[in-house]
């Protein structure tokens, strides 16, 4: 801790870091997808999960959320799923003659939305208040979401039967894509043995089971503003607009734009900024430095970007042109 670092910050990322440390025994070579779970709590961001079935998508958002002392929801998409089952409704009260707003499970503070592709357009559109402005209109009348408040949502990317593309304008409010891929043989032994131990000890892996170190409300919100008041340097935002204008074909990196259909906007430099700050703050610095951007950038723009038609054929992916965005761009 140095020595004008306040007592509350230096107690409050340990207790967050701790937090992340016993999850990482649950959650198999996860530690990144923890670790951005986290900053997207403590910037108010959001995060897409994408992974074939069975890779502890839903599981990592429901031991995560284990771990915060918050209000937790649950929302299954299907294709009947209808706007009000987030956001709430207008019920009729007979006994006072008058009607009363219910609210959804968008009004929780951290929210698991499984399979979001298999949520019809209607329902992807009502996210969009709620994601970007945190706040919901319902019959004329606008009201703030809790604080902190975060979407976490998940999405299979081989199935297509029964599934909406998620807009552009909802994959804008996300501040990390994340890939799970498939485990190695030696990953796969310690999953398995880890699921094993679980069951014997009768360990839940559902929301109600909390963690060893949670980590509760007021502490993250203390260590949000914690992080706002993190140091981005002039030559740091100078790095982040130039990993986004080369997207638009800009700079050394922008010869990858002849690959890339549609830029980042401008949500991605805030976005990356922000998860830049966090980082830097859970490292124990109140600066944020290059390799923090560098760290956050192909998990924050991969989704942000899309590819051409002739790039797609040839087997890129967005994570792939990213790449070597950062590769060719120069940091100072």
């Amino acid at each position: 801790m140095s020595a004008t670092e306040p007592m509350n910050d230096h107690s409050d990322r340990l207790q967050i870091n701790a937090a992340a440390q016993q999850l990482s025994t649950r959650l198999i070579e996860h530690e990144s997808l923890i670790r951005k779970l986290y900053i997207a709590l403590l910037t108010g961001g959001h995060v897409l999960i994408e992974g074939a079935p069975g890779l502890a998508k839903t599981r990592s958002i429901n031991l995560f959320a284990a771990s915060v002392s918050a209000d937790f929801a649950r929302v299954q998409s299907t294709p009947d799923l209808l706007p009000a089952d987030l956001t709430g409704t207008d019920v009729y009260q007979q006994s006072s003659a008058s009607f009363k707003f219910l609210e959804g499970p968008l009004f929780k503070n951290i929210v698991l939305i499984d399979e979001v592709n298999r949520a019809p357009p209607k329902v992807q559109s009502a996210m969009l208040e709620a994601m970007g402005e945190q706040q919901i209109t319902s019959g004329g009348v606008t009201r703030a979401l809790p604080q902190p408040f975060m979407v976490a949502a998940t999405q299979n990317p081989i199935e297509h039967d029964g599934t909406y593309p998620l807009p552009e304008a909802q994959k804008d409010r996300f501040m990390f894509f994340i890939d799970v891929g498939m485990p190695n043989d030696v990953t796969e032994r310690r999953i398995l043995d880890t699921v094993l131990a679980e069951s014997v000890a009768q360990v839940s892996a559902s929301p109600d089971a909390r963690a060893d170190y949670p980590v509760d409300t007021t502490t993250i919100l203390r260590s949000t503003k914690a992080v706002a008041n993190v140091h981005i340097g002039d030559a740091v935002r100078d790095y982040i607009v130039r990993l986004i204008t080369a997207t638009r074909g800009d700079g050394l990196g922008g010869e990858a734009a002849i690959d890339i259909r549609q830029p980042s906007s401008p949500r991605g430099s805030i976005f990356l900024a922000n998860a830049a700050k966090a980082n830097a703050w859970l490292e124990g610095r109140d600066f944020a430095t290059p390799e923090d951007v560098e760290a956050m950038a192909i998990d924050v723009l991969s989704g942000r970007i899309s590819l051409q038609y002739r790039a797609i054929a040839e087997g890129l992916t967005q994570r792939a042109v990213i790449k070597k965005i950062l590769q060719a761009t120069v940091k100072v």
